[in-house]
């Protein structure tokens, strides 16, 4: 694939969609474009790295590996997200890995110097970041506050609501549908539970007309009900 190619996927999201040919070239990508097969890791028990990546298309699951050598993970990355050093530090990420996940993936990956250059050039790009870094940062509340404080059940609906939004629910809608990729495995670390009690839980769900989840999708067929039983718990 050609540098101009390259630039040209990149330009398709919102970060980047503003970015001219010179501050293109500030980033260099063209060095840093970044295939991944599936079950590839980005980077594994990493504390100092120094990139942040952006996923083209594909997912990264994220996560680390526990003293009994169990595989936790943090969240799943997928198309038009960050991550790796998004903090733009160099020691906040306590060994974590980063895996292809589900399929290939295509990634940019660039210095965390190259990127300060360019915020600084570009404040309108530094605001736009900033605010998908503080997204991604209450997200990560949110699961917390959820496991700490909610049972099982309502973690399961608040984390599909959740999902739901970040595909593009609108506050209003009634139904939605969108892409599962996750396995019941996938989706009991992520709230911190049991693949058992997930699937026992899902089943109970579905019963109840809350949601319906395929191969392919997830429906959650009543999003006013949805929203309403998280707030009540």
């Amino acid at each position: 694939m050609s540098g101009e190619e390259k630039f040209m996927l990149l330009r398709n999201y919102d970060l980047w969609c503003h970015l001219n040919d010179e501050e293109y070239a500030d980033l260099n990508i063209e060095h840093h474009f970044i295939e991944a097969k599936k079950g590839d890791y980005v980077y594994f028990d990493s504390h100092h790295l120094n990139k942040l990546y952006f996923v083209k298309n594909g997912y990264i699951k994220i996560g680390f590996v526990d003293d009994e050598g169990n595989e936790i993970i943090k969240e799943i990355i997928k198309e038009g997200e960050i991550f790796g050093q998004f903090a733009l530090e160099r020691t906040n990420l306590n060994g974590e890995f980063a895996r292809a996940y589900k399929g290939n993936v295509s990634l940019c990956a660039f210095s965390i110097e190259d990127f300060e250059k360019l915020l600084r050039k570009k404040p309108e790009l530094a605001i736009k970041y900033s605010k998908q870094v503080g997204e991604k940062l209450r997200r990560a509340e949110f699961r917390l506050l959820q496991m700490l404080n909610k049972d099982v059940r309502t973690r399961l609906l608040a984390f599909y609501y959740t999902m739901a939004m970040m595909e593009g629910a609108a506050d209003d809608a009634t139904s939605f549908s969108f892409p599962n990729f996750l396995t019941h495995d996938d989706v009991a670390k992520l709230i911190g539970s049991a693949r058992q009690t997930v699937t026992t839980t899902l089943n109970q769900l579905e019963e109840e007309g809350l949601l319906k989840i395929t191969r392919k999708k997830v429906i959650i067929t009543d999003m006013k009900r949805l929203k309403l039983l998280i707030s009540n718990y």
